[in-house]
């Protein structure tokens, strides 16, 4: 197969580089490549840029909002974003509780949710993991009863990204107590500010605030809150994770992380030379180019066989993309850690140093320890290997 990009493809690449320099300011993009917190209302700001333009929800279908852009298309705009790099719109509410909408949904739920996600009206987060149900996600207990024209929810779900901005939750709960745990579970829309929801932040390793526990105490939601039929929430389920795997690999991400490497050892010294000139040095970053590079050529052909293996049903390389651009991340931080060396230690979100190494230095130590995470988050390794074997070698 022939895996160059067309004319035409490199041309839309040039495209999506000329509107990034465009839109993306200068402040935005500095604390994107220095790893810094960026704000809701950066975050915000940006995301209605780009559905200005038309790019928010590019893979949806297009009588939705969508592009109607080829799969490589969106290969490439989503590896542009990431090595520019900018913020990739809020994958909750595009890349999962969108899709999950626009094909289970009612039609009263797409016109009045999808317009709202395409521009951030709404900010979602996803009410899936539970103490004792991350893995083994079925094994969830969070209930739903069903009182008159209203479900009443209680329960709690844990690690939940960026809650503590969320105007809405989607959620698995357990409806139906008697059946099977894959069969008795429900997809439900909430709204954050219902009474009874308590949202908890956890502090992570990195010493921030990304995770939050939520409980729920007898919330109330709509009945016509709930997405498709009663107790086929596993379906649905099955689906959004299918599309959150989409892009996992997160190749642009590690691209543009080789690149600061390189720039930062042609500017750091040992022994009076640039560490870009030790050869232990260049040989690790050597062997993880090579890697990435693999792991780019894989995607692609994952890219070019979209679709074959039905709606919704991820392809299982996919597993294999996820395992990989997991190492790839975790390696890329590893060698800034060795790179950067004591000066990794000190951490300030707002640092008075001028100096573009120290001040850089100052968010690789956090970005380290928080990317120990990528090997669990959309489904942890070793279950990626469990499917591995299932789907490809038939055990």
């Amino acid at each position: 197969m022939d895996l160059a990009f067309t004319k035409e493809e490199q041309g839309f690449r040039e495209e999506v580089r000329k509107f990034l320099r465009s839109n993306v300011w200068p402040e935005l993009r500095r604390k994107m490549v220095e790893g810094r917190h960026v704000s809701k209302e950066d975050m915000v700001a940006w995301w209605r840029i780009l559905n200005e333009q038309g790019w928010a929800v590019s893979h949806w279908p297009k009588k939705y909002g969508g592009t109607g852009w080829s799969p490589v298309q969106h290969y490439i705009f989503r590896e542009e974003i990431q090595m520019y790099p900018a913020p990739t719109p809020l994958a909750f509410g595009v890349g999962m509780v969108g899709p999950v909408i626009y094909t289970f949904g009612s039609e009263a739920q797409k016109r009045y949710y999808l317009p709202r996600i395409a521009n951030v009206d709404d900010w979602w987060c996803q009410g899936f993991s539970e103490p004792g149900a991350g893995s083994d996600l079925a094994s969830l207990k969070m209930k739903a009863e069903r009182k008159g024209n209203k479900w009443i929810i209680s329960g709690q779900k844990t690690w939940t990204t960026l809650a503590q901005y969320a105007d809405m939750i989607f959620c698995l709960c357990r409806t139906d107590p008697t059946a099977k745990k894959q069969s008795g579970i429900s997809f439900i829309l909430v709204d954050m500010r219902s009474k009874g929801i308590t949202v908890r932040p956890i502090q992570t390793i990195d010493g921030g605030h990304e995770v939050n526990e939520v409980f729920f105490d007898d919330v109330e939601a709509p009945v016509e809150n709930l997405v498709g039929e009663e107790n086929k929430g596993w379906e649905y389920a099955k689906f959004l994770l299918g599309n959150e795997r989409t892009g996992i690999a997160r190749v642009g991400v590690s691209k543009e992380r080789i690149r600061r490497i390189r720039k930062l050892a042609s500017k750091i010294g040992s022994s009076g030379r640039p560490l870009i000139e030790d050869p232990a040095l260049r040989e690790k970053l050597a062997a993880c180019e090579v890697e990435l590079k693999a792991l780019e050529l894989t995607q692609l052909r994952v890219v070019a066989n979209e679709g074959r293996h039905g709606k919704g049903v991820p392809d299982p390389a996919s597993s294999m993309l996820k395992i990989k651009g997991s190492e790839i991340q975790q390696t890329t931080t590893e060698l800034l850690m060795e790179l950067i060396g004591p000066f990794a230690a000190p951490y300030d979100e707002h640092p008075e140093s001028s100096c573009e190494t120290i001040d850089f230095a100052a968010q690789i130590a956090p970005s380290y320890f928080n990317n120990r995470k990528v090997s669990i988050y959309g489904g942890s390794d070793e279950i990626q290997r469990n499917i591995i074997t299932r789907a490809v070698l038939g055990l």
